[in-house]
């Protein structure tokens, strides 16, 4: 091959991703020296505006941190206080969070589907390119995400930013006459669901394998999404556990020049969550209908320890989950009786909690230290990307490194790869924008 010398890539503005960033690749003779995934978006301090807030404002503040992933923000906000509080949730309560974070992982995970990642395999710039070519499917995935939008409208008071979700539980829990429409548009939304694995199971997918650790909550005999203990599977196929409360000992964060987001390490190594990490964790406890379609889709049995390390394949999981999601929804309704009382007190304890559910793009933990009154005094959120970044970035060193070794394309064709390379891990930039202390060291 010919080499071009010294190169540096530089992309401003990543497209199709949720939020600012920009890619930045250094080759030197051929050989990859750097990879740089800059986040410039302002830091957004949302854990200073916590602090001296009531421990009560958590769920309404936390979610605005994502137009997409509110529920997730809730969640987990209300999972840390709680915690902290002593506090549990009845059963009824839990499943109708449950079913409100169902909707927020159909309208998520069907809009990344159409909007953001096929356009990538069927060779279309973008999601108007991709409707112009593929209406039926483009129109199918609004259809399902719309129905995870109606069921957050229902639950949450609306679709963006939920005002009904509060601690302790919700404001108003829904009648049954309520979630009738929204069965009936369930059913239709299965029907959609099982086109969409379908669909994209026949996509091309390029070689590549992920070596970074997983790590996703498990729940015992349920697929984990609003509550679990964080558990990791190493490549070698080892594997440990934690308690949630001893999350920050083993994901840690530091800051890197280039990034207004916190870059992390799962006891030193680089590690991803997300829907690769659930389904190779917690697969097995798929529904069987979930598993069907896992199989189908050309995953495997989770039963027989299928493990996808493909971060192209990626999207195939993300379709099983929203079919998984809108089963799970149905299945919710079915046996929903509406509580005594939409929610339970949750009397202010000094101390500290601690919680993490699956977001969409994975697992989000939250920890908040609160005195006698209620007052936050310390508030931590460590979202999906700012964990995933280091292991993105080791993606598009090896991905750029082989495309240089095996030829020597031009910078528009590097460049399209490297962006494709960094939304098979849908990135929300905009979550990740966290840090508050930086401390420069001149010398």
């Amino acid at each position: 091959m010919t080499h071009r010398g010294s190169r540096i890539l530089h992309v401003g503005s990543l497209s199709r991703v949720e939020g600012e960033g920009a890619l930045r690749l250094y080759v030197h003779d051929g050989t990859v020296t750097g990879a740089r995934l800059e986040i410039y978006e302002p830091p957004r301090f949302f854990e200073a505006f916590l602090r001296g807030r009531s421990h009560t404002e958590p769920p309404d503040i936390t979610a605005r941190v994502c137009g997409i992933c509110p529920v997730a923000y809730q969640m987990s906000a209300c999972a840390a206080v709680e915690d902290a509080c002593g506090v549990r949730v009845p059963p009824v309560i839990r499943d109708l969070r449950r079913l409100l974070y169902c909707g927020e992982w159909i309208e998520s995970q069907a809009l990344h589907i159409h909007l953001l990642h096929a356009p990538d395999f069927l060779g279309c710039p973008s999601a108007i390119d991709l409707a112009r070519t593929h209406r039926a499917e483009v129109e199918r995935g609004l259809r399902l995400k719309k129905a995870g939008n109606t069921l957050m409208e229902v639950l949450g008071g609306r679709a963006v930013h939920p005002v009904n979700v509060r601690l302790g539980g919700f404001h108003r829990a829904p009648s049954p006459q309520e979630l009738r429409p929204v069965r009936a548009q369930l059913e239709r939304a299965l029907d959609d669901a099982w086109g969409v694995v379908r669909w994209v199971a026949g996509f091309g997918f390029p070689d590549a394998r992920t070596d970074a650790d997983f790590l996703a909550l498990a729940t015992p005999g349920t697929y984990a999404v609003d509550s679990g203990t964080p558990t990791v599977l190493r490549a070698d196929g080892s594997g440990y556990s934690f308690p949630v409360r001893e999350f920050t000992g083993h994901v840690t964060e530091s800051h890197l020049p280039h990034s207004t987001a916190l870059h992390s390490r799962l006891d030193g190594r680089l590690h991803l969550t997300g829907s690769l990490a659930r389904f190779a964790i917690s697969g097995r406890l798929l529904s069987p209908l979930a598993r069907q379609a896992a199989v189908e889709a050309g995953l495997g049995d989770p039963r027989e320890g299928a493990v996808c390390r493909n971060p192209y394949r990626s999207i195939l999981v993300r379709a099983v989950e929203t079919l998984y999601a809108v089963e799970e929804a149905l299945r919710i309704i079915d046996a929903y009786e509406p509580p005594a009382r939409p929610y339970v007190d949750v009397p202010p304890v000094p101390g500290t909690g601690h919680g993490a559910t699956e977001a969409p793009r994975g697992l989000l933990y939250h920890r908040y230290t609160m005195d006698a009154d209620g007052v936050i005094t310390d508030a931590v959120l460590v979202p999906p990307t700012a964990q995933n970044q280091g292991a993105i970035e080791d993606d598009l060193r090896r991905l750029a490194q082989e495309a240089l070794t095996t030829g020597d394309p031009p910078d528009d064709e590097l460049t399209f790869l490297c962006e494709r390379a960094i939304r098979n891990h849908d990135p929300c930039i905009s979550c990740s924008t966290h840090f508050l202390d930086l401390t420069v060291v001149r010398t």
